[in-house]
């Protein structure tokens, strides 16, 4: 391993953590791969603010890359770890993809925090498999190293830059009969990003979890709080769905940059008579053309472990979904001792201790 900082070229240069809360809004605002991972508010609300850490590359007095990392200091000794969760942020909108930006991100953040600061660093970028190996590749050529004994998470992205019309038509018949079902029940629906829908639909989501005893994969709570603070163009969107009075099926999505992301999703027993999960669906694809999104995000499936969310998923996204694997997650370490020692630990947490 070669832990020396590498050079970026004259024409580059970062500043770190320079920026304030709002102008980092601003400034992901202009990528089209911004995400609420990469939110200020999602990190501060999990953390707070004096564990988050932001870089930006500049070239020419122009930003063309930035990245959020949340880092945590180890209470046993001097090592800490920084975080990066969907980013870095390097694809400006209306601007062709350039890798060999991606590549002079990578080594600014390595230099950063692992060569500079002496940190582990974990990032988990919004690549894909299917884009090919070359970014794999590129990873490791400037460091990193695939995170041992994690298994590839998988989702479906469905394409919704088309009309409305076609979208219906290439979901699943099955798909679509349900939707067309849930049209016809005269159920009543309540959208926005108020406190009051959130709470809401935290009870129709515990409810769900109880039934079916699923363990959360995030802590709702810690989204709601930051739906409180987020600024109004980045919070969350809530769909509830009634039937007499009652609320029988809701979800949140979110619209960042290019791509919205399913969040939450919950329903009940009358839910699945009244099908109104498959309107609230429709109803988030709807207003996520509105916020100029081109791509829909439905945010993990495992058909082996959760076969009916799986079909729901690819029901919907029917012929307009992409069946994708992520590339994972990536370390970077400061020296062989780090290595061995995460290397040790993920090893011994694989074997389920």
């Amino acid at each position: 391993m070669n832990f020396k900082p590498r050079p970026l070229g004259d024409v580059y240069r970062i500043a770190i953590d320079s920026i304030e809360r709002q102008e980092w809004y601003n400034v992901i605002g202009r990528f089209a791969d911004a995400n609420l991972y990469q939110a200020w508010d999602y990190e501060s609300v999990r953390c707070s603010p004096t564990h988050l850490s932001h870089l930006l590359l500049m070239t020419n007095g122009r930003i063309v890359s930035a990245v959020q990392a949340r880092i945590v200091r180890t209470p046993f000794h001097d090592w800490g770890v920084a975080y990066i969760r969907w980013g870095p942020l390097w694809q400006l909108r209306d601007q062709r993809l350039d890798p060999g930006l991606f590549r002079i991100m990578l080594r600014a953040i390595r230099n950063e925090y692992v060569c500079n600061r002496g940190m582990i660093l974990r990032i988990f970028p919004v690549v894909c498999e299917e884009e090919g190996s070359a970014y794999a590749d590129l990873l490791c050529q400037e460091g990193y190293t695939p995170a041992p004994h994690e298994e590839r998470s998988r989702t479906l992205i469905m394409d919704i830059d088309q009309p409305l019309a076609l979208i219906r038509q290439k979901m699943d018949q099955k798909w679509r009969n349900g939707l067309n079902k849930s049209e016809r029940n005269g159920l009543e629906l309540f959208q926005g990003s108020d406190d009051a829908l959130f709470a809401d639909f935290i009870a129709l989501y515990q409810s769900l979890l109880r039934r079916k005893k699923f363990r959360p994969p995030n802590n709702i709570d810690e989204f709601r709080a930051m739906q409180q603070i987020l600024p109004v163009q980045w919070k969350m969107r809530i769909i509830l769905c009634r039937d007499q009075g009652i609320n029988t099926a809701g979800v949140i999505c979110a619209a960042g940059g290019n791509t919205g992301i399913y969040l939450f999703g919950a329903t009940n027993e009358q839910g699945m008579r009244n099908k109104g999960s498959y309107l609230l669906q429709w109803k988030a694809i709807e207003w996520l053309k509105m916020r100029e999104c081109t791509a829909y995000n439905l945010n993990g499936i495992n058909p082996q472990k959760n076969p009916g969310s799986y079909h729901f998923k690819a029901g919907l996204a029917g012929k307009s979904g992409k069946d994708v694997f992520y590339l994972g997650r990536f370390d970077c370490y400061p020296g062989h001792a780090s290595a061995a020692l995460v290397r040790a630990y993920s090893l011994f947490s694989s074997r389920g201790h």
